[in-house]
């Protein structure tokens, strides 16, 4: 296993791998719309301080970790949008694998936290808080839906 910083040469890799985990149990997200995804996608990896990493075993792509670098009042953060391991190889452990990597990786560039929102009612929420995450006390999400 080892990680490697991905760039444009990995975007089809990366949107097939997303696409495949999160259209699927337990997310059930619908990204039939290619224009949409391919949307998101560069929202995420096309900005000056991306930072999205794969976890390759061989030349095989495993797991992907979309995110970004965010200088912030409390020090330098790497905000995790997307994190996601191919369906075939959940349950195996390389979660935690990549996400140790990943803080590896983080701390060499100076960053001194992670951070990332889930669901507490998906099995997403039961990994990150195995993996040392915990909820910010006081920290609300807030979304508002237009018609």
């Amino acid at each position: 296993m080892n990680v490697r910083k991905l760039d444009t040469e990995n975007f089809e890799e990366i949107k097939a791998l997303f696409r495949d985990v999160f259209m699927n149990e337990p997310w059930n997200d619908d990204w039939s719309n290619d224009e949409q995804l391919t949307g998101y996608m560069l929202d995420l990896t096309g900005n000056r301080n991306s930072l999205s990493l794969g976890l390759y075993e061989e030349n095989e792509l495993v797991g992907v970790s979309l995110g970004s670098i965010i200088h912030w009042c409390l020090g330098t953060e790497y905000y995790i949008y997307e994190f996601f391991i191919k369906r075939d190889r959940q349950q195996e452990g390389l979660g935690t694998v990549f996400l140790s990597e990943i803080e590896s990786y983080v701390k060499d560039v100076g960053v001194n936290h992670m951070f990332l929102q889930t669901e507490r009612d998906v099995p997403a929420y039961a990994f990150y808080t195995k993996n040392g995450f915990s909820e910010l006390e006081g920290h609300v999400s807030l979304a508002k839906m237009f018609d």
